[in-house]
């Protein structure tokens, strides 16, 4: 067993082991009392129905807050909003120096323009094959294939040996943009020997290899130039390698092209500053879009997800100003349904079919691939790099677990199931969870971000749930009631089932709380509070079945 003093290699995951989304990632190295520390990827996930109102959620980050002094760096591997996008939130209470590539720090950058009050964060812009040190790390960044420009993974050397983060990635043999998983620098550092493979855990329940980008876009070609009326196709606003394949189909298929939705926008106009654009006609503007007929027009919007208030949504509730949809137009959804968005998404598909559109979705033909390896594609990962130890990341636990299987059954000697908060040692000795960390969720709640103790979430569940009712119970010089106390409830049902009004029979509960409770005890106006307070919440139980939240004043 290594001395405890002795220098060691850890790897601590604050997000994205375990679920998919919010991915932070900690490697320390040194002595456990003093190590130094890098941060790989600095992400958000989305909230759903059990966090109204919630803007985002991000990583709880206090473990390395309490060790500013030892973190070296943030490194960056590309620019998906589960990777960067908490970077703005969370980047001032750590302040470290941030690398990432051009296309990541151009979107961070517009990204800063469209936030009110967002920092300026310094940024180190980085390229394939430019290796850089932070700390103890030296880093080289290795092009991969995914859905976004410029996906990295990171090859992370220190005396310990090197540990190839992957990131996101895939084996595209045919992408629409960018370099293709870099093979060859895989292979080298496999020769060279690595210490472990830190490996994205997607898709690691589907067998086989994930289809081309090119045969993702020709296939829309052949849609878009067979289809009747107007194309509208929704993808995600960073696949710029997808938005183009839409726009060269609407070329070829002699269309004009729309982009519909800021976010979409925004992409394009950092997509086209560094070239990725070029060659492609220019978008036309929703004021032209009246005057180009409706067999001439392909429109890309964003709202995949069934976003209320994204392109899609609103032209499927007809409110757009200048752009519309009509019967025997087709809409394509060039992307995968996340889980959680499918009620979303399903009613955005049922008012257009409503509307007599055509859908066309992954089921009916090749609209849309993965940027995420499928088994065979992970397999020849372990082949390029053989690594000693493999730690699948990236995905909850049935992702996770298939992955690790997978590993072993490929040869990898030590496979280490981990998730967040575990503190793994890679090195010296065999891999090994030593501690766990404090970790969690934090919520950006309007301009606010806390605990969901310090944002009120919890409560604002329970009033989606039953509702609030307030009691102002006034006491006279006498400690008895002066005049019936003020009762107002909010999402309370109106009425019992026998038709009783359900805030008469909660006062009542309120003045009989009152008056059950001997005078001289009344001076105890606390007790008076929380006597009110059941009573009323029995009383909803008792006629509605539910308990609101309830909250009492009492003043004398």
């Amino acid at each position: 067993m290594a001395n405890e003093n002795s220098t060691d290699l850890v790897f601590a995951p604050l997000g994205g082991v375990g679920e998919i989304g919010m991915n932070f990632a900690l490697y320390g190295y040194g002595p456990p009392d003093d190590r130094e520390w890098l941060v790989v990827d600095v992400g958000v996930t989305f909230p759903d129905a059990a966090h109204p109102g919630v803007d985002l959620i991000l990583p709880d980050t206090r473990f390395i807050e309490e060790r500013l002094d030892r973190l070296r760096g943030i490194v960056i591997t590309h620019a998906h909003e589960d990777h960067y996008g908490a970077l703005h939130e969370i980047w001032p209470r750590l302040k470290a120096p941030v690398w990432m590539s051009p296309f990541s720090a151009g979107m961070l950058e517009a990204k800063r323009q469209g936030e009110q009050g967002a920092p300026k964060i310094p940024v180190t812009v980085f390229r394939a094959g430019e290796k850089f040190t932070v700390g103890p790390f030296e880093i080289e960044p290795i092009p991969v294939s995914h859905s976004i420009p410029e996906p990295f993974s990171l090859a992370i050397t220190t005396p310990a040996g090197t540990v190839v983060h992957t990131g996101d990635w895939k084996i595209d043999l045919a992408p629409a943009i960018g370099p293709k998983t870099d093979e060859a620098r895989f292979r080298a550092y496999g020769d060279k020997g690595v210490l472990a493979l830190v490996c994205d855990s997607t898709n690691a329940l589907r067998e086989g290899q994930s289809p081309t980008e090119q045969a993702v876009g020709a296939s829309l070609k052949e849609i878009i130039s067979r289809a009747d009326g107007r194309v509208a196709v929704t993808t995600f606003s960073s696949n710029v390698g997808r938005i183009r394949s839409i726009a060269e189909a609407a070329r070829d298929a002699g269309r004009q092209c729309l982009l519909l939705g800021r976010s979409l926008k925004r992409v394009v106009d950092v997509a086209g500053e560094l070239g990725y654009m070029d060659g492609l006609p220019e978008f036309i503007s929703e004021e032209d879009y009246g005057f180009i007929p409706r067999e001439n027009l392909v429109i890309i919007c964003t709202g995949s997800q069934g976003e209320p208030l994204a392109a899609l949504a609103k032209l499927s509730r007809d409110e757009m100003k200048a752009v519309a949809l009509t019967a025997g137009d087709t809409v394509i959804f060039s992307s995968r349904t996340i889980p959680g968005n499918e009620k979303a998404i399903l009613e955005i598909k049922n008012r257009l079919i409503d509307l007599g559109m055509k859908i066309i979705e992954d089921g009916d033909a090749l609209v849309h691939v993965s940027g995420h390896p499928r088994r065979s594609e992970l397999r020849q990962m372990y082949e390029w790099v053989r690594p000693k130890i493999g730690v699948p990341v990236h995905g909850e636990a049935a992702h996770l677990v298939a992955q690790g299987s997978l590993m072993a059954t490929s040869g990898i000697g030590q496979v280490a199931q981990v998730r967040d908060g575990d503190m793994l040692r890679l090195w010296p000795g065999a891999a090994t969870i030593i501690d766990r960390i404090p970790f969690g969720r934090v919520y950006k709640d309007g301009k606010l971000v806390g605990t969901d103790e310090a944002m009120g979430i919890r409560d604002r569940r329970k009033l989606s749930y039953a509702g609030h009712v307030a009691v102002n119970v006034v006491l006279d010089e006498r400690y008895e009631l002066a005049g019936d106390p003020d009762l107002v409830s909010i999402g309370v049902a109106g009425v019992d089932a026998r038709g009783e009004d359900m805030e008469e029979l909660m006062l009542d509960a309120a003045i009989g709380a009152v008056d059950s409770i001997p005078r001289q005890r009344r001076k105890d106006l606390d007790l008076v509070q929380e006597s009110v307070r059941r009573a009323v919440r029995a009383a909803a139980n008792e006629a509605w079945g539910k308990k609101p939240l309830v909250t009492v004043f009492v003043t004398r």
